[in-house]
């Protein structure tokens, strides 16, 4: 809108990537639509023009043409949005892919294409040799490490490459310790919250927030994600969230969400923060501009590298590398084949290809449909490996947690495709962290028995295993942030009516007074009422709420808790639902109807001694 050319070729470039990378992973990628809400009459043709410019400049290429909807229309495909105030919405298409999964497509396409590849490697110092002809050194490969065993390794190579993200100036620096830096961090972080707070096929981006950042809602995975933010941040491999960010966004939220949707702090499933690498451009004049595209540059001892950029525009920053590589290295090479080469997973990929799996091998149709998005036609050696459940339906396929759609046999798999560590499982070959931190931390010792058994853990190893996984959860996926909800506001503002009513519905289960409930207390009026919930299950729904963690829940823990759910803080507590229900339940046991009773009245004493009146 401001007639900015490199603007302009910017975005050309990343509709040209975006169409390329639906075309060769179409069993990750889809498009989706996006709507901008419009609060003010002004802004409806202005965003209108826009968003057509952009539909322009893809061309060919673009998904679907943008179209402006009324009100009534924006509040019935969007039926959660703040309708007060709003005059109509505009919706434009974009692509959303598995950014996890498309990683490991192009690592395991390039394995196929004769490439070597290594995780859980990292670089010690670049290796360097003197050039006869110019006396200048060049680097000729790199020092390595495996992270995993220790082991240190050569490797040598006709040019090395730095394509490393944030730690784009950390290598540079092996090269030469003089250079300036070119990165300049910035913390995204994102929040996963219930798939009812958005419809299921439509987004929603809000271009203006309170500070001018852009805010999007999105469908992912049948939950919803929302971010993101943009603060400075200092380079870390273990990036966290912060609170203050993810209640920015909940603010964000809850200003075009309807009034009638009560947007808690208690409803965020997982929270991670992401660092984007912006850039310099070292080979400007102006170097205190941020780069808004990629650059590529070249040292004097050859290193060549690749810093800034974007997912959608990944292949074309690929070419570009290679092709300085070439020119600066005087390397054979012909011109680049990557538009159209298909990605692991695409060749035999179809939108009904889960059916098979269905028919085929007894699978849920949920299980197969996200085996079918997530493997493509790879799918079926998932299928392969599952086990036999011995139930009528399904016949195979168990999953890892009841709710998500992930099952034992890809842990398997997963190892196959370079899993390492129970991290990798949780949260790069299947997303469980990023979607539910509870759900993952759930499926943890089956999944550290499953990993143990394919590559042969020493049961220490195991037991280490399972600590940086829960590690991690904890302090990188906001499981931490979640947890402290309570804790952080332990004061208890509850009005003296909600004081009794949750009082008497503790005391239903401290039969004795003793001022706190165990888990016999609460067996005990489970089985009153005729519900079995065996002991384990039953620890982890009390340790939920026991903050001194001594084992029994206090009243004062109970009440916080109520209070901390009123707020918002906290939602789905086990413990409170359970208790809830024991009381409905019994309380529909004492009431007797008059008709039965002769007419007059029935009573309980506190034993549960009938008595009757006249």
């Amino acid at each position: 809108m401001k007639l900015d050319f490199e603007q302009y070729k910017m975005v050309k470039e990343a509709l040209h990537e975006r169409a390329n990378l639906l075309e060769i992973a179409p069993h990750l990628s889809s498009p989706l639509p996006i709507m901008l809400p419009v609060y003010k009459w002004w802004q409806l043709p202005y965003y209108w023009v826009g968003i057509k410019l952009y539909d322009l400049v893809a061309g060919s290429q673009c998904l679907k043409s943008s179209y402006v909807l009324s009100k009534s229309r924006a509040l019935e495909l969007f039926p959660m949005l703040q309708k007060d105030r709003l005059v109509g919405a505009i919706v434009y298409y974009d692509g959303q892919h598995n950014d996890a999964r498309m990683n490991l497509a192009i690592a395991l396409t390039a394995a196929r294409y004769g490439a070597a590849t290594a995780n859980y490697t990292e670089v010690v110092h670049l290796l360097k040799k003197t050039d006869p002809k110019s006396g200048k050194e060049r680097v000729c490969g790199a020092h390595c490490r495996d992270v995993l065993t220790g082991q240190e390794f050569d490797v040598k190579a006709k040019c090395v490459i730095n394509a490393t993200g944030p730690f784009t100036d950390s290598v540079r620096k092996m090269d030469d310790q003089e250079v300036a830096n070119i990165c300049q961090p910035s913390a995204g972080v994102h929040i996963v919250m219930p798939g009812y707070y958005s419809p299921d096929n439509m987004g929603l981006l809000d271009p203006a927030t309170s500070d001018g950042r852009v805010i999007f809602f999105l469908p992912w995975e049948k939950m919803t994600v929302a971010g993101t933010t943009d603060t400075p941040t200092d380079i870390t491999p273990h990036p966290i969230p912060k609170e203050e960010d993810i209640n920015f966004i909940l603010n964000e939220v809850r200003n075009y969400l309807s009034c009638d949707v009560e947007v808690r702090r208690g409803d965020v499933l997982a929270a991670w923060s992401g660092i984007r690498p912006l850039v310099t451009d070292p080979n400007s004049k102006d170097t205190q501009s941020i780069s808004r595209n990629h650059i590529v540059a070249v040292s004097d001892s050859g290193l060549v590298t690749i810093a800034g950029g974007k997912w959608t525009t990944y292949r074309s920053m690929a070419q570009d590398t290679i092709d300085a590589a070439v020119q600066a290295h005087n390397l054979m090479a012909g011109s680049s084949k990557t538009v159209g080469l298909l990605l692991q997973g695409a060749k035999d990929w179809s939108p009904t290809l889960y059916i098979r799996l269905v028919q085929d091998y007894g699978l849920e149709s949920e299980v197969a449909q996200h085996l079918a998005s997530t493997y493509g036609d790879k799918a079926f050696e998932v299928a392969k490996i599952a086990q036999v459940t011995g139930k009528r339906w399904p016949i195979v396929g168990k999953r890892l947690v009841s709710e998500f759609p992930y099952i034992e046999a890809e842990v398997i798999y997963g190892v196959k495709e370079y899993a390492c560590t129970v991290v990798d499982m949780i949260s790069r070959r299947t997303r469980l962290a990023f979607l539910n931190v509870q759900a993952a931390d759930e499926a943890l010792p089956r999944i550290v028995d499953i990993m143990g058994k394919e590559l042969n853990w020493s049961e220490q190893w195991k037991k280490e295993e399972l600590a940086a996984a829960k590690k991690f959860l904890y302090y990188e996926m906001g499981y931490k942030a979640k947890s402290e909800q309570l804790t952080d506001s332990s004061e208890i503002s509850l009005v003296p009516s909600d004081i009794e009513r949750y009082k008497k519905r503790f005391h239903m289960f401290d039969k004795e007074n003793k001022g706190f409930i165990t888990i016999l207390d609460v067996q005990r009026v489970l089985e009153s009422i005729s519900i079995q919930i065996d002991e384990n299950t039953l620890h982890d729904i009390l340790n939920e709420v026991d903050l001194n963690k001594n084992g029994q829940v206090e009243l004062d823990e109970f009440l916080q808790l109520m209070s901390a759910i009123q707020k918002g803080y906290v939602s789905g507590s086990r413990l409170a639902v359970l208790m809830k229900t024991a009381e409905e339940n019994l309380h529909q046991r004492v009431v007797i109807p008059v008709d039965r009773s002769g007419g007059g009245l029935s009573v309980f004493d506190s034993e549960g001694t009938e008595k009757s009146r006249k």
